[in-house]
């Protein structure tokens, strides 16, 4: 965790990991009961997972969120966008697709040429039987989308890259701390169901603290999958359990964490995001404005947080 400047041992962050993820899963039985009492969540999750569009539609329904969050982010002066460019949304390419359901693909801080940016989004492949394809799909609930195009394009990456490239310093511009980046774009998919967007939809609010899950599953087993104490297959198994996740997303999940030990940054970046803003709100009293905090968030570029925090509380006091 050098280049995060994060120094607690392993057993400190798996103790803040475990924490998280029964806090999530506390809150996800609390909701799951004013959903219907007599399901368990595991029963909940899978009824919401089941609410999915067909593969060809898929793409579409990610386009159909831009414009309501857009608005949402303006109305409620939540940051500043900077640009009214949108990202283009296409199908994951090839050799991403054995390891994400969607990504950010942003240009360079110094292109001037290729300045597109491509939300990918991967599809079922058309050669894949009907089962398998259902289980895939339920990556996708209704819930998850609103979540992933919040966490991928506004106000998340997309929306961190347009303010990226209005950095002056070219240290800031360079540097892509994972905590920060990762941190920002999952740190914004609770924060904008907690500022109200989409207006208590319980199938929005199921889907975020899935999302949630999900990251803190691979904090967990990315730690410990590399410290010898958890088997690649038990990895699947604590996907599933733990994070009430389909087989075929568990395995993919746990897939990639055999070859990303840090994908835990999701999660430790959007707690160290939380103590920050709540500690900014406690210097900042009445005047505290969150839109002002976002902005000048992202002013700060991709350095690691702690440099962000010394920054804007004027010390080095604890990102966690």
């Amino acid at each position: 965790m050098y280049e995060e400047m994060v120094d607690l041992p392993l057993d400190q962050l798996l103790k803040i990991g475990y924490a998280n993820l029964h806090d999530n899963q506390q809150k996800l039985v609390a909701l799951c009961k004013t959903i219907d009492p007599n399901k368990t969540p595991q029963q909940i999750a899978e009824g919401f997972e089941k609410d999915h569009p067909a593969p060809g539609q898929l793409l579409q329904d990610f386009r159909n969120t831009f414009s309501g969050l857009i608005e949402f982010i303006n109305e409620h002066k939540i940051i500043t966008i900077p640009s009214t460019v949108r990202p283009i949304l296409e199908e994951s390419p090839p050799f991403m697709r054995s390891l994400t359901t969607a990504s950010m693909d942003t240009p360079g801080p110094y292109e001037k040429v290729a300045t597109e940016a491509y939300f990918n989004v991967t599809l079922p492949e058309k050669n894949w039987p009907a089962q398998r394809v259902e289980e895939f799909m339920t990556a996708f609930n209704r819930g998850t989308i609103a979540s992933t195009a919040i966490h991928e394009a506004y106000p998340g990456h997309f929306v961190q890259l347009l303010w990226f490239q209005k950095v002056t310093s070219k240290v800031r511009k360079l540097i892509g701390c994972g905590s920060n980046i990762e941190g920002w774009a999952h740190y914004t998919e609770q924060m904008m169901i907690d500022q109200g967007y989409g207006s208590n939809d319980p199938a929005l609010k199921v889907g975020q603290l899935l999302d949630a899950l999900l990251r803190n599953c691979r904090y967990i087993v990315g730690i410990e999958m590399h410290t010898g104490k958890r088997t690649y297959e038990q990895g699947i198994d604590f996907f599933v359990k733990q994070g009430y996740m389909s087989h075929d997303y568990a395995e993919r999940e746990t897939k990639r964490g055999t070859s990303d030990p840090t994908y835990l940054v999701y999660t430790l970046g959007k707690l160290e995001i939380l103590k920050l803003r709540a500690d900014y709100q406690a210097k900042m009293g009445a005047d505290f404005s969150l839109e002002q905090f976002h902005n000048e968030f992202m002013q700060q570029g991709g350095v690691p947080i702690k440099l962000i925090r010394h920054t804007m509380l004027g010390n080095d006091s604890p990102t966690l």
